[in-house]
């Protein structure tokens, strides 16, 4: 049993087993330890990762240590994505309320059931 940390840690190396061949909704937070704003909302993050284990899968980026980042196309952090077979349906930039990235769970999730 872990700690039950439901959080994952994605990275260059796993992008490819983790995010694009998941069958489930993957929501990146891609962070960096010296944004503050990272900072307050990776508890938020965090919560959802549990809230939603099972459901989604939910993990972090760290802007520092991946190239993967440069590719996605992000310019400024956080920005957190949330893809489907391996495809950006949607982007969040910037520190915002755990409830609009809630919202954004639940709109991904309830509006794809058939996909």
């Amino acid at each position: 049993m872990g700690d039950s940390k439901a959080i994952k840690t994605f990275t260059d190396s796993n992008w490819d087993s983790e995010v694009q061949k998941s069958d489930n909704l993957v929501v990146v937070d891609i962070w960096a330890p010296w944004c503050a704003p990272c900072r307050m909302i990776g508890p938020m993050v965090e919560e959802l990762a549990e809230n939603y284990d099972g459901l989604v899968k939910i993990g972090k980026l760290n802007a520092d240590e991946n190239m993967k980042v440069s590719q996605l196309g992000v310019s400024g952090i956080p920005t957190i994505l949330f893809l489907r077979n391996g495809l950006e349906v949607d982007r969040v930039v910037g520190a915002v309320p755990k409830t609009y990235l809630e919202d954004k769970i639940k709109y991904h999730i309830g509006g794809s059931a058939q996909a």
